[in-house]
């Protein structure tokens, strides 16, 4: 089903940004083509190299590189993904910022997105968390987990990204 899509992954600044590279593997196994738009946050947990090599892409992360990447790499796209989505990403995309290259890529796309957050349980409650996420989803954004499990900081509790295959999944649905 994946199969000649082009799938734009944007990478943000949590600790589950090194799951992106198994994330990549499995799409790519699956036939999809993959573009990577990395934050300056997720550049202190995975390197752009990793993520060039497993997607066989330029990561992309500079707005100003290129004045058209912006419209150039949505317009290109058949669906959209986030994983991991922190609350900063999630909040900037709830209310239009576009400060950055992947926030501004998300305001230029036209299709499907789907996100997968990723944060402490006490950041995933959070009343401000939950209304941007309700307000992602009423215009249509995906939303893939988050899981409960072991946290990075040693608690347990509601706020592990989704498994890579659950994202998949979620990314199929979204195609039919």
């Amino acid at each position: 089903m994946l199969k000649n899509k082009k799938i734009l992954l944007g990478v943000t600044g949590g600790v589950a940004a090194y799951k992106a590279v198994d994330l990549i593997r499995r799409l790519k196994d699956e036939g999809a083509s993959v573009n990577v738009i990395m934050t300056d946050a997720s550049k202190n947990f995975i390197t752009p190299l990793s993520l060039e090599i497993a997607s066989g892409n330029k990561a992309y992360s500079n707005i100003f590189e290129d004045p058209l990447s912006h419209i150039n790499l949505p317009r290109d796209a058949d669906i959209m993904v986030i994983a991991p989505a922190t609350a900063n990403i999630i909040g900037k995309f709830a209310n239009g910022l576009a400060d950055d290259l992947l926030s501004a890529c998300m305001l230029s796309f036209r299709g499907k997105v789907v996100i997968a957050p990723s944060m402490n349980w006490r950041m995933y409650e959070n009343p401000i968390v939950q209304e941007n996420l309700n307000k992602l989803k009423s215009f249509g954004v995906i939303q893939a987990g988050p899981e409960k499990g072991a946290l990075a900081c040693g608690e347990e509790g509601v706020g592990r990204m989704a498994e890579a295959a659950d994202i998949i999944e979620a990314i199929k649905s979204s195609f039919s």
